[in-house]
């Protein structure tokens, strides 16, 4: 239950209904007993075995409140016998019965109703806490993920934790409650009885834990498994027609196929395990019974030393135990599947990410003179992907990175929006270390369209309000207008409010790409960053996306990295990369006379 404490703090939140739950739980118990122990005095007028009492009981203190509260239902049965009659008599038993059965399942929903609040509160919050985590880690850390275990984690171990926070409220407060009023009251029929009774206890318990042992280790596999079909089943959804293009779906259904296999086999062994606990205890529980019936039998028939009312409702109150036995059997289960699971929470809201803004970090807000890239060395894994790269952006300069793929041009763009740190030198904006920025103020100043447009499952509108919330329709639509997006977005059936489908797959990818440009034009930063934001389209798609880019790009600062060299030709700056490091640099004319590596660049695409 370690995690418990780790977890402590989304239970604080929510304490008053675990106080009312704890509370409702006292009651439940207490009257879990007194149900059972009001049996006796109607068994005791059925079998006329009550001491006949006319004079009323006098309370002497709480030692003997035993042999008062027998005297004093004595005196009620007799005197309403000698009046009204015997019958009368049980059927004031028959309602204290009822009512006290009554009190019992009112608190016993009571529970249930605080406890909810309580474990669906924990439930939201740590939830949101992993999502909170989940969008604030560096990009670095998915790359060694499997997406669909995230998923996992944020769905069906949470699930688990919030099932064992139930356990665990019950292995502490309920169930132990109800078996010590049990207990108490089998100690005030029977003390001889009981204390031969718990001669028995510790063998089950010693049972039930060797069956509970294993039992993490193997919740831990069945969560990992479901992480791993999950995962299988994004990457299938997100490349369908990949899958079906290339005839695969064979080769995935057989790797998905495996993976729920693996899931059933590890899910078939710990349910068994779990399943085990419950008839275990039963069988446990009668073997105590059967020797109680015996032994106890003695006392009645041959001792006589116990009324047979009184064995009677021992043996109640000892089948009463079971139940309570059982379900702490069964929470000691859910706590050990819960502690894997919180293990794999814990261990994503534990993870220190090493962009954390700095104590002492600035929130900037303006720019106002220049992107600096001075000597910076980086690498993804174990190779330098930039080698002391040096580069200067002047505000409203248009500075353009080519070159072959892998030379770093789009390593530039993660690294002067920080989704990396530098390994060695520094970037800075205005002479400030971005690294001494909030990453919010630093990224509020930049506009990014990427390559790859990615669009949510939105209206229009929403997908362009990511790029600023309080965004009016007639701002949005002129943004859309400067986007080349206009054009197409009037004629759709319910204009901006329309939704564009998952990743916007209802548009082409010419307009997925300008609605992106849109959405950077909304945002109107002074500093854009397009990385190869025209390479997957056809030409009658570029142009229009490259008149947008223009528009955009007028008056800002902007960094462009370009696979298709005839979209920066007006740049101001061009830099020709070459395994991480600067080949050439200039402007297109000047870059075209030196006939070095700029040139046979252009020729090849020129050739094509």
């Amino acid at each position: 239950m370690n995690y418990i404490k780790k977890l402590f703090r989304f239970i604080i939140p929510y304490k008053r209904y675990g106080i009312l739950n704890i509370i409702a739980n006292v009651f439940y118990a207490l009257f879990s007993t007194l149900a059972m122990i009001s049996l006796m005095p109607m068994l005791k007028v059925l079998f006329g075995e009550g001491e006949k009492l006319n004079q009323k009981p006098i309370f002497t203190g709480f030692s003997n409140i035993k042999t008062f509260a027998e005297d004093y239902i004595n005196y009620i049965i007799t005197t309403t016998s000698e009046m009204h009659g015997p019958q009368r008599s049980l059927l004031y038993m028959i309602i204290l019965i009822i009512s006290l059965f009554l009190l019992k399942n009112v608190f016993n929903y009571l529970g249930l109703y605080f406890i909810t609040f309580l474990r669906n509160g924990v439930l939201k919050d740590l939830r949101n806490e992993i999502y909170d985590k989940v969008t604030s880690l560096p990009i670095s850390y998915y790359s060694e993920k499997k997406k669909g275990d995230i998923i996992a984690r944020i769905s069906g171990d949470v699930n688990e934790v919030k099932g064992s926070l139930l356990a665990i409220l019950e292995l502490i407060v309920k169930e132990p409650l109800t078996i010590l009023f049990a207990i108490i009251a089998m100690f005030m029929i029977s003390v001889k009885l009981t204390i031969f009774v718990f001669i028995f206890i510790p063998i089950s318990g010693f049972i039930i834990s060797r069956i509970g042992k294993s039992l993490k280790k193997k919740s831990n596999r069945v969560q990992t498994e479901q992480g791993i079909f999950l995962s299988t089943l994004e990457e299938t959804l997100g490349g369908l027609k990949v899958i079906k293009g290339f005839n695969a779906e064979k080769q995935f259904n057989e790797t998905f196929q495996k993976s729920t296999n693996r899931f059933y086999n590890f899910s078939n062994t710990l349910m068994n395990r779990q399943n085990l606990a419950s008839p275990m205890s039963e069988v446990l529980g009668i073997i105590t019974i059967a020797v109680l019936l015996w032994y106890g039998g003695s006392m009645v028939l041959v001792d006589q030393t116990l009324s047979g009312s009184a064995f009677i409702i021992y043996i109640g109150l000892a089948w009463q135990i079971l139940t309570p036995a059982k379900a702490i059997s069964k929470a000691s289960y859910k706590v050990k599947a819960g502690n894997a699971a919180a293990d794999r929470i814990l261990e994503i809201l534990e993870t220190e990410s090493p962009l954390k803004d700095r104590q002492n970090a600035i929130a900037k807000n303006d720019f106002t003179s220049d992107i600096s890239v001075e000597n910076i060395s980086f690498k993804y894994e174990d190779d330098l992907v930039l080698k002391n790269f040096s580069i200067k952006v002047p505000k409203g300069k248009s500075i353009a990175l080519v070159g072959q793929s892998g030379s770093g041009k789009s390593t530039i763009a993660n690294l002067v929006t920080r989704f990396y740190d530098v390994n060695q030198g520094r970037i800075s904006i205005d002479g400030t270390d971005i690294r001494d920025l909030k990453k919010h103020s630093l990224r509020s100043l930049m506009g990014l369209v990427t390559q790859d447009s990615i669009l949510f499952n939105e209206s229009i509108k929403n997908n362009l309000r990511i790029g600023k919330e309080d965004a009016t329709d007639d701002e949005i639509i002129e943004a859309l207008k400067i986007a080349n997006a206009w054009e197409f977005v009037k004629d759709l059936p319910q204009g901006i409010d329309t939704n564009i489908g998952d990743s916007g797959g209802k548009l082409s990818g010419g307009q997925q790409q300008r609605l992106s440009i849109a959405r950077a034009v909304l945002k109107n930063p002074p500093i854009m960053i397009l990385d190869e934001a025209t390479s997957a389209l056809d030409t009658e798609s570029e142009r229009l996306v490259q008149d947008a880019l223009e528009n955009m790009m007028k008056n800002r600062t902007s960094i462009v990295i370009a696979h298709r060299l005839s979209t920066i030709q007006n740049a101001d700056e061009i830099i020709v990369m070459h395994k991480g490091e600067i080949a050439e640099q200039g402007t297109h004319a000047q870059l075209i006379a030196k006939q070095g590596v700029y040139k046979k660049l252009v020729d090849m695409q020129s050739f094509e």
